[in-house]
């Protein structure tokens, strides 16, 4: 936990405006690299952008500058993360302009007679980030044109093949957020954590190349696991405290702490 909320904030980074509400924080490269750039004002203490609309277009320009690697997959850019979207901007920026992003991790539960059991999901070894980690059976970011539903629903067909119907089942069970210096950038992200009971016979399946192998595990694994190693990638570790605090495999003081800490604002 205290590893996925390492940014200081602000910092070195300055407030990053657009039409005059506080979107993101910029580090000195990113306002270096926007000095000159019309459609930004960098202003004594703060970085303005009046025009909404003109966000994609300069997020682009420092990607092509080789600041970067573009996505191909716009979010919306908000000042909260409930208030209404403001403008877009390519997923690859969104760590370089430090703006929230929002996603959705689902826990894939099995019921046995020895208890709960978690499916496990191993990302593939030619992933850009976090490659050979181990991860959520479904997980992803919510991109413009989608809510948190129909993003779960989609990532859980194109990275598990579950089906709509099934996947729709899930439960939304909580939120967490968090602030990471990352190689990447600023990372703020916005997770909403979901648990969906999935039936003995089924089992998940790599259907978009993102994910090596699933595996089942049980509970008592995963918990040694995120307790005693690395290998979960980052923020999957967050989720799956939440997880075992509402399990009650973690009680007490300890337990308190730490819901304090997951629910932090990013």
């Amino acid at each position: 936990m205290r590893a996925c909320n390492n940014a200081a904030l602000p910092g070195t980074r300055l407030p990053f405006l657009v039409a005059g509400q506080a979107v993101g924080w910029l580090p000195p490269k990113i306002v270096a690299a926007l000095a000159g750039v019309p459609e930004v004002v960098c202003a004594p203490g703060r970085v303005d952008m009046a025009d909404p609309a003109a966000l994609p277009g300069v997020a682009k320009l420092l990607s092509e500058r080789g600041l970067y690697r573009w996505r191909g997959e716009a979010f919306d850019v908000r000042a909260t993360p409930d208030g209404p979207a403001l403008t877009r901007i390519d997923r690859g920026a969104l760590p370089s302009f430090g703006i929230q992003a929002t996603g959705v991790h689902v826990n894939g539960l099995v019921q046995h007679d020895d208890g709960l059991h978690l499916w496990v999901a191993r990302r593939a070894m030619d992933k850009q980030l976090d490659p050979g980690k181990l991860d959520h059976v479904v997980a992803g970011g919510v991109s413009v044109g989608y809510g948190l539903m129909d993003t779960l629903i989609k990532e859980a067909a194109e990275e598990a093949a579950i089906p709509p119907e099934l996947a729709a089942q899930a439960v939304h069970v909580g939120v967490i957020g968090y602030a990471m210096q990352r190689p990447e950038g600023l990372r703020r992200d916005c997770l909403h954590c979901y648990d969906l009971a999935l039936p003995h016979d089924f089992t998940p399946k790599p259907s978009d190349g993102e994910v090596e192998a699933f595996e089942l595990w049980p509970m008592g694994r995963v918990f040694e696991t995120v307790r005693d190693t690395g290998d979960f990638k980052f923020n999957v570790n967050l989720v799956l405290i939440d997880l075992f605090i509402r399990q009650g495999l973690i009680a007490g003081p300890q337990a308190d702490s730490l819901r304090a800490g997951l629910t932090r604002p990013a």
